[in-house]
């Protein structure tokens, strides 16, 4: 089976206090992210200063030795506060990800009205471990009639 990810940080940041006031403050923000059998799925909240804007999540599996990088998709029902959107990601790892113990590390690019701004987790990048599931014991074959009651007369 693929490995498991598992975050090296809190996976759901949007559900922690401050996260709108954080939003309003660095423009973008990492939402949440879940590990699924396809990828890394996440949402980042940016905050809406023009109509036209490009988010996007630049990725590594080793250490910043080459990187790939994927767009966002605008999720239209985002958030009804008016001053935020919502954009979606879905890192396909694939192959890449199949080594012993990955380490994937990501940030998030938001252009906008000709600027643009990143949410790197405060410079430390948002990294995930790789660790091998384990396979489901294999013990000894259980009958189907161990649980059956025997009556003696």
């Amino acid at each position: 089976p693929p490995p498991l990810l598992e975050p090296l940080f809190p996976p759901q940041p949007g559900s922690s206090p401050g996260f709108a006031e954080r939003v309003r403050q660095h423009k973008v923000r990492l939402e949440w992210v879940r590990a699924e059998p396809a990828g890394l799925r996440g949402a980042v909240r940016v905050l809406n200063l023009a109509y036209e804007k490009a988010v996007s999540v630049r990725y590594t599996l080793n250490r910043w030795a080459s990187c790939a990088e994927v767009p966002a998709a605008y999720q239209p029902t985002g958030p009804a506060d008016g001053l935020t959107d919502r954009f979606v990601f879905l890192l396909p790892l694939g192959a890449a990800a199949a080594a012993a113990e990955p380490t994937l590390e990501f940030a998030v690019r938001y252009r906008v009205a000709g600027a643009e701004y990143w949410d790197n987790n405060e410079g430390a990048n948002y990294r995930l471990r790789g660790r091998q599931r384990v396979p489901p014991a294999t013990g000894l074959p259980q009958d189907p009639d161990c649980t059956a009651w025997i009556h003696f007369i």
